[in-house]
Order: structure tokens, then sequence, then C-alpha cells
């Protein structure tokens, strides 16, 4: 059985080897010569003007998340148009049903007002 795993982990270990030979010769060969402008935080061209730590709106995140999940739910929407003359009439019915309940979801929550921004 490892005979069927041996490629897998030749291809992990030459990987792991290449990677931290290169951070190796980054080390090594590259300059360490810091200053205060270097060791400064960047914030779009001027100082930081408050804590980098404060607490965003859940908004935010429910607005990202919303993002996320439509966004990968439309990619299921490829696969399906790449062998639809294949699924034949099953195949449309069954994509019909899940873009139904996306847009039964998607107006439930436009109705909640998620995708509100005050």
């Amino acid at each position: 059985m490892l005979g069927e795993y041996l490629p897998i982990l030749i291809f992990f270990a030459v990987g792991f080897a290449i990677a931290f030979v290169l951070l190796g010769l980054g080390l090594i060969a590259g300059s360490h010569r810091p200053d205060i402008e270097k060791n400064a935080p960047f914030e779009c061209g001027f100082p930081a003007f408050e804590d980098a730590r404060i607490n965003f709106d859940v908004r935010y995140y429910l607005v990202a998340i919303l993002f996320i999940i439509f966004d990968l739910e439309i990619a299921f929407l490829f696969p399906w148009a790449v062998v639809l003359n294949k699924v034949g009439i099953f195949g449309i019915v069954v994509m019909g049903i899940f873009l139904s309940i996306l847009i039964v979801g998607f107006i439930y929550e436009w109705k909640k007002g998620a995708l509100e921004w005050e």
C-alpha cells in the first residue's frame, strides 16, 4: 500500500525541500538593513490613524458570507451547462428546482433587509 502513495510522498518532499532551500537562500543572501520607514506601518500612503483591531459591523460579514454562498452556488451551474445535452429533461428539472430554491432564499434575504447597507 505504501508503494501506491510513494510518488505523492516524493512530490511533497521535493516541494518542501525546494521551499526551504529558497527561503534559506533568501535569508542568507538578502540584505538586512531595517530603518524607521521600513518598519513603519503602511496604510494607503499615510500613517495609521486608528487601531487596526476595531470591531466591524456584523452586516459586513453577512454580506460577505452571502456573496460567497451565491458565488459558490452559481459555480454549480458551469458543470451542469457543460453536460446539458447529456442530462436531458431530468437535469433541467433538477436545476430548475435548485435555482428556485436560490431565488426563494435571495428574496427572503432581500425582504429581511440583509442586503441593505446603512
